[in-house]
This record gives C-alpha cells, sequence and structure tokens, in this order.
C-alpha cells in the first residue's frame, strides 16, 4: 500500500467526520433513545455510504462529498417536508401506543409491539414504577422507550383494574401544525365535527388556523394558533 492510499484514507475520513457533524447539527440534534425508526434507517445509510467509500481507491474524495451532499438534501428535504405535513410524519416515524388506558392493560397493543410483561415490567421500573396500579395511562413510544401517567393515589386502588375508575386523563394532541391528528380523535373517541364544535366554542372558524391543540378530559381545550402572516 502506498503512500498516497494512506494520505487519501486519512483525508476521506477527516471530511466524512466534518460532514457528519455538519449532517448532525442540520437534521437536529437527537440523544441515541430518541431516534425515530427513520433515524436509525438514516444512521445505517451513513455507515454503509462512508465505510465503503473511504477505502475503495477507485472512489475519490469528490464522490463521498458529492455523496454526503446529496443524502444530506434528501433526509434534510424529507424531515422537512414531514414537518409541514404532520399525517406524514406519523407513516414515516410511526405513532406511539397506548398500551395502558385507564389503568387497565390493553394486551392486544402488547403483542402488537411485541411486548411481554416482563418488559413492560423493566420499562416501567425505568420510570421508578414498580407496581401496575401505578399506572393510569403508559405510552409506548416510537422509539422503544415507554411515557407514563401516573394514578394521583395508587394505594387505593385494588381488585380488578376493569372496576377502577382512573382520576386523572391523558392529554392528546388533536390538532398538529393546522392538521386534525385523526388517530388521538380515534383514541378519544370523538370525530372531525366534534373538533369543529370545540373551535367554534373558542371562536376558531376553521382548524388550520391552529398551531397546536389539546384536549383533556379533565382540563378542556389548551391550544395556540398560528402567527398571522403580515403583507
Amino acid at each position: 500500500m502506498n503512500a498516497n492510499l494512506y494520505v487519501s484514507i486519512g483525508v476521506k475520513l477527516t471530511v466524512a467526520l466534518i460532514g457528519l457533524l455538519i449532517m448532525t447539527r442540520l437534521l437536529g440534534k437527537k440523544e441515541i433513545s430518541q431516534l425515530t425508526a427513520f433515524d436509525f434507517v438514516s444512521s445505517l445509510m451513513l455507515s454503509e455510504l462512508v465505510g465503503n467509500t473511504i477505502y475503495d481507491e477507485e472512489v475519490h474524495l469528490s464522490h463521498l462529498v458529492f455523496a454526503l451532499i446529496i443524502w444530506t438534501l434528501l433526509a434534510l428535504g424529507l424531515e422537512k417536508f414531514i414537518a409541514r405535513f404532520p399525517r406524514l410524519s406519523r407513516y414515516a416515524a410511526g405513532t406511539p401506543d397506548l398500551i395502558i388506558r385507564n389503568g387497565v392493560v390493553d394486551f392486544k397493543a402488547m403483542k402488537r409491539n411485541n411486548l411481554d410483561f416482563a418488559q413492560l415490567g423493566m420499562l416501567l421500573r425505568e420510570n421508578n414504577i414498580f407496581s401496575l396500579r401505578e399506572v393510569a395511562y403508559a405510552l409506548f413510544e416510537t422509539n422503544g422507550s415507554i411515557s407514563v401517567l401516573r394514578q394521583n393515589d395508587p394505594e387505593g386502588i385494588s381488585g380488578n383494574a376493569k372496576d377502577q375508575q382512573s382520576s386523572v386523563s391523558l392529554p392528546a394532541y388533536i390538532i398538529e401544525n393546522g392538521s386534525i391528528n385523526e388517530d388521538s380523535l380515534q383514541r378519544l373517541g370523538r370525530d372531525k365535527l366534534w373538533v369543529d364544535r370545540l373551535l367554534q366554542l373558542s371562536g376558531i372558524p376553521h382548524h388550520e388556523r391552529v398551531l397546536f391543540a389539546e384536549w383533556s378530559d379533565s382540563s378542556g381545550l389548551y391550544f395556540q394558533l398560528k402567527e398571522a402572516k403580515h403583507a
């Protein structure tokens, strides 16, 4: 192996490192535990892209730079496109699944996510929860973690879980960036007509004017309108 090849590998590694740092900054900071399925696939593609070009003598530095630029533009464009249309985000990144509702475990949701009770218990313990009676609602997130809303008085709960009445309610985003979240409505047992009536009571003529709207059975509607566009 000649000296030129060593220099070429060193330069490619340096450029790849700088390119990946720039790409990470452009796409936003995320912890490893926050990676979605799309982020995971993207990281695999990047590792293959960089790994296959660094040690190939026929691939020049310009090829590596070009590939990094194209992949960055594609990934950034897709991120922006998904952010503009929240409904597409739910298909690309997935949606959280409610596995405990009102203190009752949804075993079908557990099977749908390939979860057993040992794994559920481990995820709850990571949230410092050691008994299911402490849980009012639990969402299995798209990154494999679990988010929990606790019962207000878990010590007063015993007997059949289905006979209990939770003292808390789970808030849900019913509007995201002007788009109605149909998954949340289905979970709430509501429809678009209910959303329209709810907004009209607040003096809002159309859901497209709403940046976000959150509904809670215990607290009602909480929302923020989009900023008005100035001419």
